[in-house]
């Protein structure tokens, strides 16, 4: 089968996929505006209300920055959503294959505290990506949860900081996280534009381009394009949801094609075929009672000094009154950010007060200008 048919058939199949999950959902809808019963007068009874569904959680762990990230991510979990009901599961990369040459192995100390927390900590091997590409760790990761069940992913570097439990998550229309900007792709001059970039991808795993588009943008302005930043996603099955993210991954990282000869794939990769996946499973952007993930509900604050330059106070605080508990106090004393920052105060003394009138300012250039001032640490 040449290229041309195996496209053509693989878009046929995804179509025929999409158009069964639209009316599975349809139904499930209907049957949920419908739950009410009739009395035996005639009159309709009081509906009752049914309760969210449970979802797991997953975040990677492994020695160094990321551990004591996620064991602050379980802390802000518990305080903030202490009615969730799912299953906080860490996934640890082995040092082997991938990461072969890398300690990764979560120190005792960390251990303990995630399980103090509740969270269940599951080895996995990266094959694929590993220390070439510490950002294909959530492409490999989603093997670990179980088959079936609705799932969110968090970047580690994020913190709970509102009742996520009670978010109305319609996991069966997977969508992803809108705090982004333009990143990704930067046409040269003379073209391919965007549409012709994006179509290019939608066009070689059989996925429906026009029906992504956000017509309400202009046609060649990146946000008309769906686009996500990584640092959380959902689904209703982790195995379907990582089975594509690698393939597509892969194929892309493999052989880019020609419309993407002039883009970067590092770091951008997984932001690339993010949407790809999203869109082929029924998703899109989220909804906007969704706004909570990118704002009160969670924040993905990225490092310290990112928080202290541009977050809500809340956020701040919360970060500041976990790290200096009796709990974590000591997971923390080592760490060069945490202790000018945090415990010399420089975060919110010298930090904030930098870009406490410059609400617009690009990351990049607060990064340009903590990285001037000494204040990056990564």
């Amino acid at each position: 089968m040449d290229k041309a048919a195996e496209r053509l058939a693989r878009r046929e199949a995804n179509q025929a996929e999409r158009e069964a999950r639209r009316a599975a959902n349809q139904a499930e809808r209907a049957a949920r505006k419908s739950g009410r019963g009739v009395e035996a007068d005639g009159a309709i009874a009081a509906v009752v209300a049914k309760p969210s569904r449970a979802f797991n959680i997953l975040i990677i762990a492994q020695a160094g920055r990321l551990e004591r990230e996620a064991v602050l991510f379980a802390a802000s979990l518990r305080r903030n959503a202490p009615d969730w009901q799912g299953r906080l599961i860490v996934a640890e990369p082995l040092e082997a294959e991938a990461w072969e040459g890398v300690e990764t192995q979560i120190s005792d100390a960390a251990r303990t505290l995630l399980g103090a927390y509740g969270a269940e900590i599951r080895p996995f091997t990266a094959r694929h990506f590993g220390k070439d590409y510490p950002y294909g760790n959530k492409i490999e990761a989603l093997a670990v949860l179980p088959e079936s069940e609705p799932f969110i992913f968090f970047d580690s570097d994020t913190l709970v900081t509102g009742p996520l439990d009670r978010l109305p998550i319609d996991f069966a229309r997977p969508s992803a996280s809108m705090r982004r900007t333009g990143t990704w792709p930067a046409p040269p001059l003379y073209g391919p534009g965007y549409g012709d970039i994006w179509r290019s991808l939608y066009d070689r795993f059989g996925l429906d381009f026009a029906s992504s588009l956000d017509r309400s943008q202009p046609v060649e302005h990146w946000e008309r394009y769906l686009y996500f930043n990584a640092g959380w996603f959902f689904g209703a099955d982790p195995k379907e949801f990582g089975r594509r993210f690698l393939t597509y991954a892969l194929e892309v990282n493999a052989d880019p094609g020609d419309e993407l000869a002039c883009q970067s794939l590092d770091p951008w990769l997984d932001q690339v075929v993010l949407p790809l996946v999203v869109h082929g499973l029924g998703g899109g952007r989220p909804a906007a009672d969704l706004s909570g993930l990118d704002g009160d509900v969670t924040c993905h604050y990225r490092n310290l000094s990112l928080l202290y330059a541009r977050e809500s106070d809340a956020a701040m605080t919360l970060a500041e009154e976990l790290i200096q508990s009796p709990r974590l106090a000591d997971l923390f004393a080592e760490d060069e950010e945490v202790s000018r920052l945090v415990a010399r105060n420089e975060g919110r003394q010298v930090i904030r007060p930098m870009f406490a009138d410059e609400w617009k300012i690009s990351e990049q250039a607060i990064r340009h200008r903590l990285k001037r001032e000494g204040l990056w640490f990564r």
